[in-house]
């Protein structure tokens, strides 16, 4: 029996795909954004999450070298994080919400990490959504295996597909991953007929500059999107971080200001596509 890795489901979202939503947060990603909000869905495993507001460092003054257990802890400082799941429990669980789907339009979005990571779960998961009539998405990067996106698509009513670094040897130097394997499963999934909404994450320093937004304009105007989403950078995840262990490097950024991103929404608009800031 098959089962995947969850983080996290959020109710009741009116982002990420039409009506109000049900969002399935899948636990593992091949990339390394450096912006990443959610740093604990990279790997696959499951993991502990330290808050270090209730923790007394009772076991250890390293506080990764803690010998506790999440349900051990006395102060409830440490949580796990991911929980495994088969199809029908998360059929039955996000069906708890049919209710919002079928009053406002809306459905489930699978998320992360990066479905494809689980894709065949996700597939199996999907086909089971399909047949009970739901509206499904997936948000993704695009690094993936194109049969397993392929067959994915096949019971995807729109497909939320981030665009971020277009030149190649850049993205593999900031994101860790394969630029040329994004824009081909992209392309793909256009021309076999797949609703694609482009989000774009506008990154100080990293997506904004003027050639690589010049680049997804060209890109996107060869495959003949003319919709698009930007998403405004944040700090909300920060925190996180330090959490799990891991190291964040952009503290000292600063989100962009409503006139920076106007100035990018306006330059879209000026080329004739429908821009949404936020998803």
């Amino acid at each position: 029996m098959k089962k995947a890795m969850i983080f996290n489901i959020q109710r009741y979202s009116i982002h990420d795909g039409e009506g109000i939503r049900t969002i399935v947060f899948f636990k593992g990603c091949s990339l390394r954004c450096p912006w990443c909000s959610n740093p604990e869905s990279q790997s696959t495993n499951k993991e502990i999450m330290r808050k270090e507001v209730l923790c007394i460092n009772c076991s250890s003054k390293n506080i990764f070298d803690c010998k506790q257990s999440p349900e051990f802890c006395p102060t409830n400082a440490l949580e796990w994080v991911g929980n495994e799941m088969t199809v029908d429990q998360l059929v039955e669980e996000v069906m708890k919400d049919h209710i919002f789907y079928n009053s406002s339009g809306g459905g489930v979005t699978l998320s992360g990490g990066e479905v494809l990571v689980q894709g065949e779960f996700a597939i199996e998961f999907l086909k089971k959504l399909k047949s009970l009539g739901i509206h499904t998405a997936i948000e993704t990067t695009g690094h993936g295996n194109w049969n397993i996106l392929d067959d994915m698509s096949d019971y995807l009513d729109e497909v939320l597909f981030d665009l971020k670094i277009m030149d190649n040897q850049r993205f593999k130097e900031v994101i860790k991953g394969d630029g040329k394997l994004i824009k081909d499963n992209f392309i793909k999934l256009v021309n076999k007929g797949v609703k694609v909404t482009p989000r774009i994450p506008l990154i100080p320093t990293f997506t904004m500059d003027k050639d690589n937004i010049n680049s997804i304009i060209e890109f996107l105007e060869t495959n003949k999107i003319n919709e698009v989403h930007l998403l405004p950078f944040h700090q909300y995840g920060s925190s996180k971080y330090k959490s799990i262990g891991k190291e964040y490097t952009l503290q000292k950024l600063e989100p962009s200001s409503k006139e920076q991103i106007n100035r990018i929404k306006d330059i879209f608009i000026s080329k004739g596509f429908t821009v949404t800031v936020g998803g």
